[in-house]
């Protein structure tokens, strides 16, 4: 698990319902239980900062980072994305995009995580419209044209559209694995066990959960095998995390201490 990625899951899952800051030392409290040294955590913090995902501000307990818009516009991007047990309702359309160029590894990756699948190079599809898709390819500075195209719910058509754009018994297989490879730590968590056992069990879950998920491009029921094992995997990724979410936010909160903002940092300061 990298520094930057476990700060988005802490800030998204803890600290947003929290006033969305902590500070430097908590930080290093919350993600040394995962294996993650204080180094590794500023680096990552100055990193974000640079990229506009934190602020700095002064704190009662010192030095700490506000999450801005921009990163909670990106976790709500991905709670929508994996925050989820049922399909996201479809209306049989799919929106196509045709690119005048390929796009670059980094752009297509921002693409996929849009939930758009890569029919050939220069045509891209997803099963809903993103809002965000334009000023993707503006970024990319790449010519595209767009397009909703129809089709039925359940024609082979639209089937063979979905088989095309996505690998779905390769997703199938990672929802699989994830049940699995989450079981075994998950059942050895019982009530004798520690806050901070169920805290890293509970975040190694989720963030293995997300990893899955916004692969997910969301397809409904009737364009996905029967039965499709995301759908248990979801029941399963909700169940624990609600059980395990007591004693996980009681160590969160004993890593936290005073928090009450007393002032912004200037850059200098960091």
């Amino acid at each position: 698990m990298q520094a930057r990625s476990a700060l988005f899951d802490l800030y998204g899952d803890y600290l947003r319902s929290k006033g969305g800051r902590a500070s430097v030392a908590a930080l290093v409290r919350l993600l040394a239980p995962l294996g993650i040294a204080a180094p590794a955590v500023r680096t990552a913090v100055s990193r974000m900062v640079r990229q506009g995902w934190l602020h700095p501000m002064r704190l009662v307990s010192g030095p700490g980072y506000l999450l801005t818009p921009k990163a909670a516009r990106r976790l709500d991007e991905t709670s929508a994305r994996t925050g989820r047990n049922g399909r996201i309702g479809w209306d049989g359309r799919f929106d196509l995009v045709l690119l005048h160029a390929p796009v670059s590894r980094r752009h297509g990756q921002r693409l996929t995580f849009l939930g758009y699948g890569m029919l050939g190079e220069h045509a891209w599809v997803a099963p809903r419209p993103a809002d965000e898709l334009d000023a993707v390819l503006i970024e990319a500075r790449v010519e595209y044209e767009r397009f909703s195209a129809a089709h039925a719910a359940g024609s082979p058509s639209a089937a063979d559209l979905a088989g095309r754009a996505w690998n779905l018994g390769e997703l199938a297989q990672a929802y699989e694995e994830f049940v699995s490879g989450q079981r075994r730590a998950l059942r050895a968590i019982t009530v004798r066990s520690t806050d901070e056992e169920a805290y890293v069990a509970r975040f190694h879950l989720l963030h293995a959960w997300r990893s899955v998920g916004l692969a997910d491009p969301q397809l409904p029921s009737s364009l996905l095998p029967s039965p499709w094992p995301g759908t248990a995997a979801a029941v399963f990724a909700d169940k624990h995390a609600a059980r395990l979410r007591p004693a996980a936010d009681r160590f969160v909160e004993s890593c936290l201490g005073p928090i009450t903002r007393s002032g912004r940092m200037g850059f200098s300061e960091l």
